[in-house]
């Protein structure tokens, strides 16, 4: 191998790496299992001598310290199936840039993962296919059909987003950060290996596997395990097989830093995810226990479940410095807690670094909130798309304070009339839809009162008051509000309740129950989204940067945004359209350009008049250590970056996606009618950003210092059951 291209970083390990003694049972058989499946000679892509030198079982030895032999040496062979299927990709299909092919070879991969046991499969055609066989039919049984539902669903990402990888190398693209980390995740694999820490250690119960904590354990997990991959295969990737797909690569580019400090930004990254995984696994995981009743056993299987995703850290990591499948010269697997040796080193360095680790960690818990910020910054933003307004703008600003005033929403200290009529929310509406009927414009008028109403709302009645408890209880009341089958809603106690319920009346009357779910689950995001932030607010905390972004799209309302967007097009366009990793990459990219416009626009509004943690600008100021103006360049320059991905997608990706799936003219066309309201939203969106005086430094000190509510609403209803909570669309 060629020199280095950067120096390691030094690892953030708080755990020891441990060894599983049963490592050469798994080794012996891990090896005879990829000769009998055809992986090794004649393959034309592994020898004996390849596999020996990576050294699976190594690898399953060290993530995966405490299981029996025979468990192990399953696991090894899905590694060894799973290394073997990235580099026959790798051989058949990236070199030779065959997508076509590539497709079709990914295609059958389901077919061997039958959610039935008893379902025939095909007869195996290649060595992947007749690994993937064995492999599903050795490891179901002992497994549940929930277990076995997000196990396929997870490797059918990291086989289908093979396609992206490929996609990208074929056009010489580089992915942006945000994009990077979303596809990295599917691609990667780490998600599907946490499903094989389920196998080691205990399964996850279904009731909690959806919820939040979980969900964030599993990706801080992946995130870390792919940042740490892509510094040690650096070398092996970029610079000899061409891959574009490497985070080190993606920082570099995005920012026009030398490799060294995109590495070490990578290992800052790194790092913050691996805090997010501790800061979840103590904080949000027990409160989850005690509010879903979770039995001892339940409880304990979730433990050993968090305590495998970290054995899994700490092995992943000291094999990465042992195989030759990686660059690991002057690798250094010590871990801060084990006492340096040798010339010149003195038990102050291990000080040295702890007061480091421990300075890092804290930086997040010491902003001072309501500092004088001045006028919001706000540079070029990139916006392709026209400005349309609908012709009933005026009517629905004459309509919309008579609404407000019936619903009970400007009487209760957050919001008066004046507020109503600076905010204009009339104006998102009109160039969101403009060629709706006046009708739709007050409908959408309405969900956007609602939502923004909502969003103030929350921070000013709970926020201030520090009540968690009761923004809980009251975000479970509001679910109430929205029946799916004609259940009676309770007596509303305030403008909120009132309004939702009139809203939702309104919008779902000819809804179906399935697509009232829908909407209310959509609506459910941003609600819980909310009692994030208040437990963040509460412990003072900045949250972590890629935490930040994801849960930003909830706040911000984008699911609302997307289911209604969805159901108005009713079947014209297929499921499989919307599951596709183009249309999600689409939404996606369209929401966080919108929302990082908004941190931009509303810094001032939210750092010095509201003491806010939740803002794009200064978590990036926290995380880089850097001023407001560099901060705001970077914000910048990430949306302009989600911008051009729309753009990408829609003009290289969203064309294969309809040829893939054999779209009919008319599905092509209703295709083509939803992206052109993404473009409506987007354009409309920022247009009202940069036009009302919400954000204005001269209405902000006129107005920002309003009187708060004299008490939290009335709750004399109990908490409903089997019910989930309600809003819409809420700009910061």
């Amino acid at each position: 191998m060629t020199q280095q291209p950067f120096e390691l970083p030094h690892f953030y390990l708080p755990h020891p790496a441990r060894l599983n003694p049963h490592v050469e049972e798994a080794r012996a058989h891990s090896t005879a299992w990829a000769r009998e499946m055809g992986m090794l000679e004649g393959s034309g892509v592994w020898e004996r001598s390849d596999l020996d030198a990576h050294d699976y079982g190594l690898l399953c030895a060290y993530t995966h310290p405490d299981c029996d032999g025979p468990a192990l040496s399953l696991i090894t062979d899905w590694y060894v199936w799973v290394f073997f299927f990235d580099d026959h990709f790798l051989e058949k299909y990236k070199r030779t840039q065959d997508r076509a092919a590539g497709k079709a070879h990914l295609d059958r991969l389901p077919l061997f993962m039958p959610l039935d046991p008893s379902t025939p499969v095909p007869e195996p055609e290649n060595p992947v296919e007749a690994g993937l066989a064995d492999l599903w039919a050795r490891t179901v049984p002992s497994m549940s059909a929930a277990w076995r539902r997000r196990f396929s669903v997870a490797t059918e990402h990291l086989l289908d987003e093979s396609l992206w990888e490929l996609s990208n190398i074929n056009e010489g693209r580089i992915a942006n950060p945000v994009e990077y980390i979303e596809m990295r995740r599917k691609v990667g694999g780490a998600p599907w290996s946490a499903g094989l820490v389920e196998y080691a250690t205990a399964e996850v119960p279904a009731r909690v596997a959806g919820s939040r904590p979980l969900r964030v354990l599993t990706e801080t997990f992946s995130d870390a395990v792919h940042l740490r991959n892509d510094l040690f295969s650096y070398q092996r990737e970029v610079q000899e097989e061409g891959e574009l797909s490497n985070g080190v690569l993606v920082l570099e580019t995005f920012f026009g830093c030398t490799t060294q400090e995109a590495a070490d930004t990578v290992n800052d990254v790194l790092t913050s995810r691996l805090h997010q995984f501790e800061h979840t696994a103590f904080t949000e995981v027990p409160a989850l226990a005690l509010e879903k009743g979770l039995t001892p056993a339940e409880t304990a299987a979730v433990a050993a479940y968090v305590k495998g995703l970290q054995d899994w850290q700490s092995g992943g990591h000291e094999w990465h410095t042992r195989s030759s499948r990686y660059m690991n010269e002057r690798a250094r697997s010590r871990t801060p807690w084990q006492l340096p040796t040798g010339p010149g080193t003195s038990a102050a360095d291990v000080g040295a670094l702890l007061a480091a680790a421990g300075a890092e960690r804290l930086r997040a818990y010491t902003h001072v909130p309501f500092q004088r910020v001045g006028p919001s910054l706000l540079p070029e933003l990139h916006m392709p798309f026209e400005v349309r307004l609908s012709p009933h703008l005026e009517g629905a600003r004459e309509r919309i304070p008579g609404w407000c005033h019936r619903m009970g929403l400007l009487s209760e200290g957050v919001w008066d009339e004046d507020k109503l009529t600076v905010y204009d929310l009339p104006l998102a509406s009109a160039g969101m839809h403009p060629e709706a009927g006046p009708e739709e414009i007050d409908l959408i008028t309405r969900w956007l009162v609602w939502g923004t109403y909502a969003d103030d709302y929350y921070p000013a009645v709970f926020g201030h008051r520090r009540d968690l408890a009761g923004a809980k209880h009251y975000t479970e009341r509001l679910a109430a509000f929205m029946p799916l089958t004609g259940e009676p809603v309770p007596p509303p106690v305030n403008g909120l309740e009132r309004s939702l319920a009139d809203l939702w009346a309104r919008t779902t009357a000819a809804m179906t129950p399935r697509q009232r779910l829908g909407v209310r689950d959509s609506v459910n995001a941003m609600t819980h989204s909310w009692l994030w932030e208040l437990s963040n607010q509460l412990q003072n905390r900045i949250p972590d940067p890629v935490d930040y972004l994801e849960m930003r799209r909830a706040t911000f309302g984008g699911d609302f945004h997307r289911s209604l967007s969805r159901l108005g097009h009713g079947p014209a366009i297929p499921d499989q359209v919307y599951r596709s990793g183009p249309v999600q990459s689409l939404e996606h990219s369209a929401t966080d350009f919108l929302m990082l416009a908004n941190d931009l626009v509303s810094y001032q509004k939210e750092i010095e008049y509201e003491g806010e943690f939740h803002n794009g600008v200064l978590v990036v100021q926290n995380f880089f250590r850097c001023d407001y103006p560099t901060a705001a360049g970077i914000v910048a320059d990430l949306a302009n970056q989600r911008m051009r991905q729309f753009e990408h997608v829609h003009a290289h990706e969203l064309p294969v996606v309809q040829r893939d799936l054999a779209l009919s003219e008319r599905e092509r066309a209703a295709v083509e009618r939803y992206v052109e309201e993404l473009r409506n939203w987007i354009a409309g969106v920022l247009h009202w950003h940069l036009t009302v005086d919400r954000y204005r430094a001269d209405f902000l000190a006129r107005r920002a210092h309003g009187f708060l509510p004299d008490r939290p609403p009335a709750l004399p209803v109990p908490r409903p059951p089997a019910a989930v909570p309600a809003p819409a669309p809420a700009y910061g």
